[in-house]
């Protein structure tokens, strides 16, 4: 009787160490096993064990490696993916939804995104403040027949750059204003951003610096 309890032991701890990945150690004993017979010793060992190789050792494989990597990509795909379960196709539709978002960004630091025109006054232009977290002004409509929409470039929406050679970016409404006022000439040039004001003064927009550089280089082409 001692000896077939000890081999049931020996048994279990072998059993023990295989259902690791997916069984706690305390579930082998019970304090049933002190009064089982040897013949029914041998067989719940026997089952025990069974048990643990079937779903212990394969149960806690897949759990372990259950989580699909994050870098994995269809072309990539191997049978162990397939068993596992792992399927990359959310994350490629997910990188194809932030590529059309981008599709409306304009960047304020490329040239070809920015107009000049110049027009006497009255102009015709009706102008509109930014929100106070960005300052600036930005061209809200256009007078039916004015100046500005006979000449055609200049678009509701534009946000003002620079007044001549005077960069009016982030001013509040009326200096920005009095610098097309106050401005001399039969003509005055009015330098524009085809954007928003997020896309011209939010993180991704243009850097003083680079605006300073693109006006005076403007100035010096006109």
């Amino acid at each position: 009787m001692k000896y077939i309890y000890l081999n049931c032991i020996i048994v279990l701890s072998a059993t023990t160490t295989i259902r690791a990945f997916s069984v706690s150690p305390q579930s082998q004993f019970t304090s049933s096993d002190s009064y089982i017979t040897s013949s029914e010793s041998h067989t719940i060992c026997r089952h025990r064990a069974k048990t643990a190789l079937s779903m212990g050792l394969f149960d806690g494989l897949k759990d372990a490696f259950g989580t699909p990597p994050t870098a994995a990509s269809g072309e990539r795909e191997t049978p162990i993916d397939r068993w596992m379960g792992w399927n990359v196709k959310p994350m490629e539709e997910g990188v194809q939804k932030v590529a059309a978002a981008d599709k409306n960004f304009v960047d304020a630091m490329d040239s070809s995104n920015y107009f000049t025109a110049g027009l006497t006054k009255p102009m015709g232009i009706v102008f509109e403040q930014n929100d106070d977290d960005y300052g600036g002004i930005f061209v809200i409509s256009l007078t039916e027949g004015g100046i500005a929409e006979q000449d055609g470039t200049i678009k509701p929406g534009d946000q003002l750059i620079a007044v001549n050679d005077k960069k009016v970016t982030g001013l509040q409404f009326d200096p920005a204003l009095g610098e097309i006022v106050k401005s001399e000439g039969d003509k005055t040039k009015l330098t524009l951003f085809r954007g928003n004001e997020e896309q011209l003064y939010g993180p991704m927009g243009a850097s003083q610096d680079w605006l300073d550089e693109f006006i005076a280089k403007d100035v010096v082409k006109s």
